[in-house]
């Protein structure tokens, strides 16, 4: 007997309490492996691809592309075949449309475990992954509906003996189509009809969802897309391409890499002949790319989303002190120091003097929530990052503990991460001081907003090339505006203006950071 599990959005990092459906990677119908990614999602924090901790039949799906679900809603159910050691999958005793026997009797798929091995926040194993078995997708062959292979399983044969198609009996009791609402109460609906002897739906006498109500959902007459990586589908999607459209090369039509950059070349030679269109937007094609038109709305959402911010401006008060520093030395330092080993970023060298700073002033290297003080005794150092979905903040863990090259190798690592939109919430949680280097706009100063539940952050201006009185000559420098916004609960100004002064002698003699190495 088959068993339909729900499984719900999990809790996909620290802080946060929903997220948005980009992309459903699966159909109403489709056959999916444990661990299998069905959905792409986008927190406020990052795209993420979603594993199903169930293997089975995908019976319902919940949402829209574009829809906002808080954590513990329910994202699909998924009909899993018996357990083993349990009873057969089938109660009948037709041949398979597969392979000519019941599944037990090794003519159709393997049962499949219900437990995963793979863990998120807020879901878990239910069994040991030693024990956990795979189902592989078998492409439709027939005009039923998607997920044929594994459906033929669990269906198994009919009452005369005849081979079955999706609309086969479950339990032997009765036809579900892959587009089959099910209820919370009784049968398994059809496309509005039963069998031949008018008997209900039902799997071994009971509902499908339990006693969760589930909404018809409807499946792609297309059937599924051919498509495993997550790497292909976000290729796919980055260029604007329908994988529908798109014809594998791979084994049993699989599509891979190639096959998508082949498409998005040829996308790119036709739009150099052709006029440009404005893009749609549709969904399920990804973002637009147009500009709104004047009065268009816009939702707030995303990584975009205004949420967190307007907390932070609600609930902070915040203050700012900025100074003026002469990084002509700190330059020639970097310089140095490119010539004698691998590439030093410039942002490394200010994370370096901040973790420095933060040892000096740790009353800033805190967190404030409901009123409570939290003083870190390690340096998580968040860093601006601006992607083309927006500014993310990943999140160098331990920064103390590195030194300027290994957090040059961190930082380069997840800005790649952050614009090819590979970071993982754990990687853009956690932090307890941020780093905002806004000079890379061509700007001189700004205010910005903490990021919360943070205390402070330290801004960096452009460098550039100003009149400055060095060793009481009028000079041209490399000047850089420094500034520090903080929360005044966790301080005063006192201590504020300490810990900028000693950033900015750091950028003006960088040979003061030897006295905490």
């Amino acid at each position: 007997m088959a068993e339909v599990r729900e499984f719900t959005l999990p809790d996909l990092g620290e802080g946060l309490t929903g997220a948005e459906i980009v992309r459903w990677l699966v159909e109403v119908g489709d056959v999916v492996a444990v661990d299998q990614p069905v959905v792409e999602v986008e927190t406020a924090k990052a795209m993420v691809d979603v594993p199903c901790p169930y293997g089975g039949v995908v019976t319902a799906r919940f949402g829209e592309e574009g829809t906002e679900l808080p954590v513990g809603a329910p994202l699909l159910t998924v009909a899993v075949p018996a357990a083993e050691g349990a009873a057969p999958l089938v109660e009948g005793d037709g041949a398979s449309a597969a392979g000519g026997g019941s599944p037990a009797a090794g003519g159709g798929p393997a049962a499949v475990d219900g437990g995963s091995g793979n863990v998120l926040v807020g879901y878990g194993t239910s069994a040991p992954a030693a024990r956990r078995r795979r189902v592989r997708p078998v492409p439709p062959t027939t005009a039923s509906g998607p997920g044929q292979g594994l459906a033929d399983g669990i269906a198994g044969g009919s009452a005369g003996g005849a081979p079955t198609s999706v609309r086969g009996q479950v339990a032997g009791s009765g036809p579900v189509t892959a587009n089959s609402p099910v209820t919370g109460s009784g049968p398994v609906a059809g496309s509005g009809s039963n069998d031949a002897n008018g008997a209900n739906n039902a799997v071994a006498g009971r509902s499908l969802a339990g006693t969760r109500p589930v909404p018809p959902a409807t499946a792609s007459a297309a059937g599924p897309v051919a498509v495993i990586s997550p790497l292909v589908r976000r290729l796919a999607r980055e260029h604007g391409l329908d994988l529908r459209e798109l014809r594998g090369s791979g084994p049993d039509g699989l599509i891979l890499r190639a096959d998508v950059e082949e498409a998005a070349r040829a996308a790119q030679v036709a739009q150099a002949v052709e006029p440009a269109r404005p893009s749609q937007g549709a969904a399920g094609a990804g973002r637009a790319d147009a500009r709104p038109a004047e009065g268009q709305r816009v939702v707030v959402r995303g990584v975009r989303g205004a949420e967190k911010l307007a907390r932070s401006r609600r609930e902070i008060p915040d203050a700012t002190c900025w100074v003026d520093a002469d990084a002509t030395e700190l330059l020639a330092a970097r310089a140095a120091m490119n010539t004698a080993g691998p590439k030093i970023s410039l942002l490394a060298i200010l994370a370096r003097i901040c973790t420095a700073a933060l040892a000096r002033h740790p009353e800033l290297n805190a967190t404030v929530s409901e009123g409570e003080i939290t003083r870190c005794s390690d340096i998580h150092l968040g860093f601006a990052a601006q992607t083309d979905r927006g500014l993310v903040v990943p999140v160098v863990r331990d920064a103390h503990a590195r030194d300027t090259a290994g957090l040059s190798a961190e930082t380069t690592r997840l800005t790649e991460a952050a614009r090819s939109g590979a970071l993982t919430p754990a990687e853009l949680t956690g932090g307890t001081f941020t780093l905002n280097n806004y000079g890379v706009f061509g700007v001189d100063g700004s205010t910005p907003i903490i990021n919360h539940p943070e205390a402070a952050m330290l801004g960096v201006g452009r460098i550039a090339a100003k009149p400055w009185v060095h060793q009481d000559q009028l000079a041209i420098r490399q000047v850089v505006q420094l500034s520090l916004t903080f929360d005044h609960r966790v301080c005063d100004g006192g201590t504020a203006g300490g810990f900028l002064r000693y950033v900015a002698d750091c950028v003006e003699h960088p040979a003061v950071l030897l006295r905490s190495l």
